[in-house]
């Protein structure tokens, strides 16, 4: 395996952990702590400015000219793709971080956020879109919930 191809598999590889708390271990107090920290993601972002670094003019027209061939082209370079996946996974887990803590803070049971987790690992743009329907359901139900009861005197 390629020194590309190593840091490849270890940026999914330091993600794990947290994913691992925030499906398995929802209630325990230490994954609420450490869920809550954005530097989570900062051994993932490392991996992706090691992996930038020596493309990082390819990466840089990419990003500041954004067109379909220069992706394409992008994604060709070993450095490249591996660079994007770090990208993703890096975002995943900060999405999923927040759908967890919302989640918590809505009384969202860790029954139905467990599942949205999974998909965020996979399908991250999917399920936040489920999860922003289901937070929009919620909400409403929880201002009635909350809303004083007129004083009738």
């Amino acid at each position: 395996m390629t020194g590309v191809g190593t840091l490849f598999d270890l940026t999914f590889i330091l993600a794990v952990p947290f994913w691992l708390l925030m499906i398995f271990a929802p209630a325990w107090s230490v994954t609420t702590r450490i869920v809550s920290s954005p530097l989570t993601a900062v051994p993932v972002a490392v991996l992706y400015a090691v992996l930038i670094a020596p493309v990082f003019p390819e990466v840089w027209a990419a990003v500041t000219g954004p067109d379909l061939t220069g992706f394409q082209e992008l994604m060709t370079l070993p450095n490249g793709a591996a660079a994007v996946w770090a990208h993703v996974i890096a975002w995943d887990l900060l999405v999923g971080q927040w759908m967890f803590l919302q989640s918590r803070r809505l009384g969202f049971s860790p029954w139905l956020t467990g599942p949205l987790l999974v998909l965020a690992i996979l399908l991250s743009p999917l399920a936040l879109l489920v999860f922003l329907g289901l937070r929009a359901v919620r909400r409403p139900a929880d201002r009635k919930a909350a809303r004083p009861v007129a004083s009738r005197g």
